[in-house]
């Protein structure tokens, strides 16, 4: 499945008025040398991907994957990530109680309640208490038959109906105290209790790993089990089941986690994220509260390119005095609309051109596919001022486009099979903390961060 032509070089550059626009014209191969990029096949005698999973920058990978997909956090958390921490820190003192009898990390524990339940105890998935309850979010069955909870869902929903119903305070607080009693899962000792012993099995289960012990809660002993069997290892950090499997490398390996499709596979870096805030909620509340504002950019994009940190362009005059690389490469072409723009129209910051060509390559090389289509570049401030919409698409102007740094994708796809690859390359550059998107109708909108640097 190796693409039978090489990504396009930059072989022509152009200098126009004050300053320089780079425009890529060349279809020429890359450098002679015994690697070629190969987006998704890692580093091998014949391919190299800088962003391919290196065992000795363990750390990195997992605090970028914390990092990279934190927006739902902020986005979702009821009430907020702040006010989420603010519950969750009023259980800390049980939280780490439970912990330390266990032997397991607080943090971690913290973290999952902040994830399952967002500091709730009476949280429920849904109206069938045959489903996740409780602080940890546990089911039924995995509650009787493997945690040793005392579970009578019957009873437990009939006293779940009268609490809804009942208008005094005092009496909600018997029928909870009650339901406690005939469902452990709404206890919050008992149910943290239960999740350390689920952890216990876990680890037991999955080689002596924390990190896999933690995945599987969400993902489940069974599922992690397979997916590390397909990889052809069962004692790997996840760091490397998942950063090193893709469509094209352990691409069996691959296809179970991503037919979980619920986020399983994400969920311990989802974990990450929700340690990073609730330490930052006792450490430093001003800077959570400041990184909750830059989150509820559309997709926490302005988290990458901050307003205030992150030069704009104030008219097209200041388009063609920079130094930007015009759109154009084997792997990608403009749209008719785009290209009948003006060449500064056109243009993109030379990182996050970089970026778009390896993921235009990398969707090429996973789906097989025709090149993908840009439909926007960057654009001035003033000229998004002029726009009769106001506003383009989820983006408030100013809006990164601004920057040089966002482009957009057309979503009238070639085929299933390059929607699919792109989909793949988004949530893994995502989970790489390099880009951040939105699905608007027409468009794919990208923000490309400060990481896509290491494609230099």
């Amino acid at each position: 499945m190796r693409p039978r032509q090489r990504l396009a070089l930059l072989v022509l550059v152009v200098v126009v008025v004050a300053g320089a626009i780079v425009v890529l014209l060349g279809r020429s191969t890359e450098p002679s040398g015994p690697r070629r990029l190969a987006p998704g096949r890692g580093t091998t005698e014949s391919t190299r991907d800088p962003f391919a999973y290196d065992a000795d920058r363990r750390a990195d990978f997992e605090a970028r994957a914390a990092a990279g997909l934190s927006h739902v956090l902020y986005a979702k958390s009821p009430g907020g990530a702040v006010a989420t921490a603010a519950r969750v820190q009023k259980l800390r003192p049980t939280i780490e109680d439970v912990a330390r009898r266990a032997h397991q990390d607080p943090d971690t524990l913290e973290a999952i309640v902040f994830l399952e339940s967002a500091g709730r105890p009476d949280a429920t998935a849904s109206d069938d208490l045959q489903s996740a309850v409780g602080l940890t979010q546990i089911l039924a069955q995995t509650a009787t038959g493997l945690l040793g909870l005392k579970v009578d869902v019957a009873k437990s929903e009939q006293l779940t109906r009268r609490i809804a119903r009942s208008q005094s305070f005092s009496r909600i607080a018997r029928l909870e105290a009650q339901r406690r009693r005939v469902d452990e899962r709404f206890d919050p000792r008992k149910a943290l209790e239960a999740t350390t012993r689920y952890i216990d099995f876990a680890r037991d289960n999955l080689g002596g790993r924390d990190d896999l012990a933690v995945e599987s809660y969400h993902m489940g002993v069974g599922n992690l089990q397979r997916a590390l069997k397909a990889y052809g290892s069962g004692d790997v950090p996840y760091a490397q089941l998942f950063f090193d499997a893709t469509p094209v490398r352990h691409a069996k390996a691959w296809s179970i986690l991503a037919a979980l499709g619920d986020d399983s596979s994400t969920y311990l870096w989802r974990i990450g994220a929700a340690k990073a805030i609730m330490k930052l909620s006792r450490d430093d509340p001003g800077a959570l509260a400041e990184q909750a504002a830059l989150e509820a950019s559309p997709s926490g994009e302005r988290v990458l390119r901050p307003a205030q940190a992150t030069a704009a362009f104030a008219d097209d005059d200041a388009l063609r005095t920079e130094a930007l690389a015009v759109v154009d490469g084997a792997a990608l072409r403009p749209s008719r609309a785009l290209a009948a723009q003006p060449a500064p129209r056109r243009a993109l910051r030379p990182d996050a051109l970089r970026l778009l060509r390896y993921l235009a390559l990398g969707t090429r090389e996973v789906g097989r596919t025709a090149p993908l289509t840009v439909t926007a570049a960057t654009r001035s401030v003033a000229a998004e001022n002029r726009d009769t919409r106001g506003a383009f698409g989820a983006e408030t102007p100013p809006s990164t486009h601004t920057t040089g740094y966002a482009f957009d994708l057309s979503r009238r796809y070639r085929s299933p099979a390059q929607a699919q690859a792109l989909q793949f390359w988004l949530d893994r550059l995502t989970a790489l903390d390099v880009i951040r998107w939105t699905r608007e109708p027409a468009v794919i909108h990208i923000t490309v961060g400060p990481r896509a640097g290491e494609l230099r």
